[in-house]
Formats: C-alpha cells, sequence, structure tokens
C-alpha cells in the first residue's frame, strides 16, 4: 500500500506530460493550419489576380477591336447621303464604345453598372426579371 502513492505520483506526472504532449501537438497542428490556410489565401489572391488581368487584357483587346472596326466603317462608307450620316453615326458609337471598354476594363464598367442600378432601381429589376425569362425559355428548349 505505501507503493500506492508513488503510483499515483507517477501516474499524475504522465498524465501531465501526456497533456503538455498533447497541447504542443494542437499548438503544432494550428500552427500548420494557420500556415496552410495563408498560403491558399495567397494563392486565390494570385489566381484572381492574374483571372482580373486577363479579363482587363481582353476588355482592352475588345475595346481596341470596337475602335478599329468604327475607323473602318468610317473609312469604307459614303460621305454623304444619309447612308454616310448612318454610317458615321455607327463609327463614332463604335469608337466612342472601344474607347470606353478599353479605358474603364472591368472593375470601371461593373463601378458604373452599379451606380446605373442605384440610379434606376424599378427598370434594373424589371431588366433582371426579362432577362431571366428570355434565359430560363432558352434553357427549356
Amino acid at each position: 500500500m505505501a507503493n500506492m502513492p508513488q503510483q499515483e505520483k507517477r501516474f499524475t506526472q504522465d498524465a501531465e506530460h501526456l497533456k503538455d504532449d498533447v497541447k504542443d501537438m494542437a499548438t503544432g497542428v494550428m500552427d500548420k493550419a494557420k500556415e496552410i490556410g495563408a498560403n491558399v489565401g495567397d494563392k486565390a489572391k494570385e489566381i484572381a489576380s492574374a483571372a482580373g488581368q486577363k479579363a482587363n487584357n481582353l476588355t482592352s483587346r475588345v475595346g481596341s477591336g470596337m475602335e478599329s472596326l468604327g475607323e473602318s466603317i468610317r473609312e469604307h462608307s459614303p460621305h454623304a447621303g444619309t447612308a454616310g450620316a448612318v454610317a458615321s453615326r455607327v463609327a463614332e458609337n463604335l469608337e466612342r464604345g472601344g474607347r470606353y471598354v478599353r479605358e474603364k476594363e472591368i472593375g470601371g464598367m461593373a463601378n458604373d453598372l452599379t451606380d446605373v442600378i442605384r440610379r434606376n432601381p424599378v427598370p434594373a429589376i424589371l431588366i433582371g426579371v426579362g432577362l431571366g425569362y428570355l434565359i430560363a425559355r432558352a434553357i427549356r428548349r
């Protein structure tokens, strides 16, 4: 029986060591999880940045293409009469739209769209419902 307190003491010490080991392991796991989370976050930012850059490059090319098409229409269309006036107007709108797309890029266009929706919420909702209806009909077919 005299051996019993010593065994309890050893058991308590072993339990304390085990508790400390578990704490250390949990801390290590948490640190590793934080590191992995940070790496995943960094990778996601890199991917999003690359995607944003590609989208901006694409919009820049589309804008340049629109401007070029406008210039081409202006060069190859009649300069007088109704046809000339219409062609000039189309060319002007293509060039202006191309400059807008090229200069604003995706972020600027999204901000402009947000502003238009905020200023005109009811028409925006009606347009959204109409587009949703048309998309649903197209998908059903």
